[in-house]
């Protein structure tokens, strides 16, 4: 789906490519100069239907950050506690293992992955 890179549209992506971690619309509204709300939530909308924000969503609230084929292959750390998500490198020794697990549900279903998404999802360290 292409769409056009509005002002706005260009606000949100440097917000979110300048974020060490997802955020959530406040953390984008804080951080992201006279941007409206509704603009925000709506412009969203827009670059995740055009692939390039993806959306996390935890029991707090929705995250977003940059699409993986901007920003590199990660991972994820989702506290149930206080909805806080953080980003973890690919380790290459979780990618073998995973490689090797998949390929024998792709042989027994005809099943062919593209990519995956792996989300730990437990307590940080300030809930625990």
């Amino acid at each position: 789906m292409q769409q056009r890179l509005t002002p706005k549209r260009l606000a949100i992506v440097e917000v979110l490519a300048g974020a060490s971690r997802p955020l959530a619309l406040p953390e984008i509204l804080e951080l992201g100069d006279g941007l409206a709300q509704s603009s925000v939530y709506r412009n969203l909308v827009v670059l995740e239907r055009a692939g390039v924000v993806h959306r996390i969503v935890t029991a707090e609230a929705s995250r977003f950050e940059l699409a993986e084929e901007l920003t590199g292959h990660h991972h994820h750390l989702i506290c149930t506690s206080c909805g806080m998500v953080e980003d973890v490198p690919a380790a290459s020794g979780l990618e073998a293992s995973l490689a090797d697990a998949v390929t024998p549900v792709e042989d027994a279903t005809g099943f062919r992955t593209k990519t995956h998404r792996i989300d730990l999802v437990g307590l940080c360290k300030n809930c625990l």
